[in-house]
């Protein structure tokens, strides 16, 4: 497995990935409104904008050519994404990505935390990266989640 920054033309291909897995794990947990506006989020045209002003950073990991995961952040310090194909699930995929990203000292700059707003599924996953709730679950938009923030 090799982790690596996603450029442009890796944008389309990760998305598809986010999606597959958001519409088998996450989206049971979601009302319509709350799928519909994650799509809008995931949108190609959008990250890719959202990459190209530095307001978000991608990385994916890849099992040869296949990105079979990937993680997102936004500033100040912040995880969008944090996605693993469902094959590759229990291997330390995830936790490889946050690695990445907290070991990035231009990302990590003079930060202390790293925070997420993690869906329901996704809870137990942050804790056993050392994240703890800084709130309870609450909905915006239909989405579902908890605030977290991990000491780095």
């Amino acid at each position: 497995m090799k982790i690596r920054k996603l450029n442009t033309k890796d944008i389309v291909t990760a998305m598809e990935l986010v999606w597959q897995v958001f519409s088998e794990f996450e989206s049971p947990e979601y009302r319509e409104e709350g799928g519909a506006e994650f799509k809008a989020f995931i949108e190609p045209s959008y990250i890719t904008d959202k990459m190209a002003m530095g307001e978000l950073h991608l990385w994916g990991a890849f099992d040869g050519t296949k990105i079979i995961g990937v993680i997102a952040v936004r500033p100040p310090l912040h995880i969008s994404l944090l996605f693993v194909d469902k094959a590759y699930h229990r291997k330390g995929i995830a936790r490889k990505l946050f690695e990445t990203v907290i070991n990035n000292k231009i990302i990590i700059g003079e930060h202390v935390s790293i925070t997420v707003f993690s869906s329901p599924y996704a809870v137990e996953i942050y804790r056993r990266m050392g994240f703890v709730s800084t709130g309870t679950e609450q909905a915006i938009n239909g989405l579902r989640f908890t605030p977290m923030r991990c000491k780095l």
